[in-house]
C-alpha cells in the first residue's frame, strides 16, 4: 500500500531536528526522501549521544534515530563544485527541497531558491531558520532553547518568574517541523493547481510566537503579561496537579458539568452549589478560596481510588507518568505506538506517525540510514555510470560506501 505522498520526491538538506522532523513526516506519508549529508560527519545529531546503538560498525544516536527514518542518505560535499552540481541535478528532479542553512548560506553554492527555481520552476523550496529570511535578526543562528526564551515560552513555563524553565522536549523545533510540513503540502496543492512552485520561509521565532496561543491572546486582549503558574491554568479552574495521599495526579475540569461531577466524587456538593464556583469565570476569580478546599479533599484519597471514581463520573484526570511508564501504558500499547524496524542485523524501535489514516496510512518502510549508505542507489537513479561515480568520489564530490 502506498502513502498519500507516493510519487513526491523530497530533497533533504536539513540537519538536527526541525527540518528532519518535517521530512520524516513527508516520508512516513509516502514521499521518497533523499537526505544529503556532509561526508565524514553527516547530520550533527549522529554524534548527539549517549544513548546510542551500534549497528554494523556504525554508531546511531537516539536523537538521530528519532527523526530520520524513511530516508536515503547520500554524502555529498556541496563546497565541491561537482558536489553542488549533483545537488542541483537532484533538485531539478525533485518536488520539494528542505534546508536549514543560515539565511543566504546556500547562495554561494548556487543552491538557493532563485538558483534552483531557474532549473525547476515547480520546486517547493522550504527554508527553516531561527529568525526567517527578513528582519533585523535574519542573519542570526537559532536553536530551540534560545527561541524558547526569546519567543516567550519560558516566561510562562515553570513555577516563578525568578526561575525560568524550558519545556523538556524541543517543542519549537517540533512545532516548526509540523508547520513546515503543513506549508509544504499546501504549496504542493498550489502547484497542482497552477504549475508553479514557491519558497516557504519558516522561522523558529515565528513558530514560538504562534504557539503562545491563549497566553499570547490573553496579552493582546487583556493587556496583562502572563506569568508562569506551575501546573495551574491561566483561564480554567480546576485544571492542575493535585497531591493525593500517595503522589500527584492531574485534574482537568473543562466545563461546569465536570466541576459539579468532581464535587460529587469528593462528597462536596456544597462547593458545586456555591455561587462563587458555579461557572468557570467565577472559579477563576475565586481560585484562591476554592483550590485549598479541593487540595484538602484530594489529599485524603489515594490516586487510584480517586482516578477510578473520577472516570466513573466522567471527570477528566490521570496520572503523571514517567517516560518508562508511558511506554508500558496499556492504551499506548494497544495503539501500537512503537514499531520494531529491521536495521542491519538488528531491530530498532520507532515511534510511529500518530494519526491513523483509514485509506492512505503512514508507514515505516526504511530504517534511519547509515551515513551515505544509499549513495550508489541515488546516483544510479540519476543515470550515472559506475565510472562516473568513481570519478566523482575520487574528486571528493561524493563519498560512496565501500562495497560489501
Amino acid at each position: 500500500m502506498t502513502g498519500a505522498l507516493d510519487g513526491i520526491r523530497v530533497l533533504d538538506l536539513s540537519r538536527v531536528l526541525a527540518g528532519p522532523w518535517a521530512t520524516q513526516i513527508l516520508g512516513d506519508l509516502g514521499a521518497e526522501v533523499i537526505k544529503v549529508e556532509r561526508p565524514g560527519k553527516g547530520d550533527d545529531t549522529r554524534g548527539w549521544g549517549p544513548p546510542s546503538t551500534e549497528i554494523e560498525g556504525q554508531s546511531f544516536s537516539a536523537y538521530y534515530l528519532v527523526c530520520n527514518r524513511n530516508k536515503q542518505s547520500i554524502a555529498i560535499d556541496i563546497s565541491n563544485p561537482e558536489g553542488a552540481a549533483l545537488v542541483r541535478q537532484l533538485a531539478a528532479e525533485s518536488d520539494v527541497l528542505v534546508e536549514n542553512f543560515k539565511t543566504g548560506g546556500l547562495a554561494r553554492y548556487g543552491l538557493d531558491y532563485d538558483s534552483l527555481r531557474a532549473v525547476n520552476p515547480r520546486l517547493v523550496y522550504c527554508s527553516v531558520t531561527g529568525f526567517g529570511q527578513t528582519g533585523p535578526y535574519a542573519q542570526r543562528g537559532g536553536y530551540d532553547f534560545l527561541i524558547q526564551g526569546m519567543g516567550g515560552l519560558m516566561s510562562v513555563t515553570g513555577e516563578t518568574v525568578a526561575a525560568p524553565v524550558k519545556v523538556g522536549v524541543p517543542v519549537i523545533d517540533l512545532f516548526t517541523g509540523l508547520y513546515a510540513t503543513i506549508a509544504i503540502q499546501a504549496a504542493l496543492r498550489h502547484r497542482d493547481q497552477t504549475g508553479e512552485g514557491q519558497h516557504i520561509d519558516c522561522a523558529l521565532l515565528d513558530t514560538s510566537v504562534a504557539i503562545l496561543a491563549n497566553q499570547g491572546m490573553n496579552w493582546l486582549i487583556g493587556g496583562v503579561t502572563p506569568s508562569p503558574m506551575g501546573n495551574a491554568h491561566p483561564n480554567v479552574v480546576p485544571y492542575r496537579t493535585f497531591a493525593a495521599s500517595d503522589g500527584h495526579l492531574i485534574v482537568a475540569v473543562g466545563n461546569d458539568g465536570q466541576f459539579a461531577a468532581l464535587c460529587r466524587v469528593l462528597g462536596r456538593e456544597d462547593l458545586g452549589a456555591n455561587p462563587d464556583y458555579l461557572t468557570n469565570e467565577c472559579r477563576n476569580r475565586n481560585r484562591a478560596t476554592l483550590e485549598p478546599e479541593l487540595e484538602r479533599e484530594i489529599a485524603a484519597r489515594t490516586s487510584a481510588d480517586l482516578l477510578a471514581a473520577m472516570e466513573a463520573e466522567g471527570v477528566p484526570g490521570g496520572p503523571i507518568n514517567r517516560v518508562n511508564e508511558v511506554f508500558a501504558d496499556p492504551q499506548v500499547q494497544a495503539r501500537g505506538m512503537v514499531a520494531p524496524v529491521a536495521m542491519g542485523g538488528a531491530e530498532t524501535p520507532q515511534i510511529r506517525f500518530p494519526p491513523v489514516l483509514s485509506k492512505a496510512p503512514a508507514t515505516i518502510r526504511r530504517a534511519p540510514p547509515a551515513l551515505g549508505a544509499d549513495g550508489v542507489e541515488v546516483l544510479q537513479g540519476m543515470g550515472l555510470s559506475d565510472a562516473e561515480m568513481r570519478r566523482l568520489a575520487k574528486a571528493g564530490a561524493v563519498h560512496l560506501p565501500a562495497a560489501k
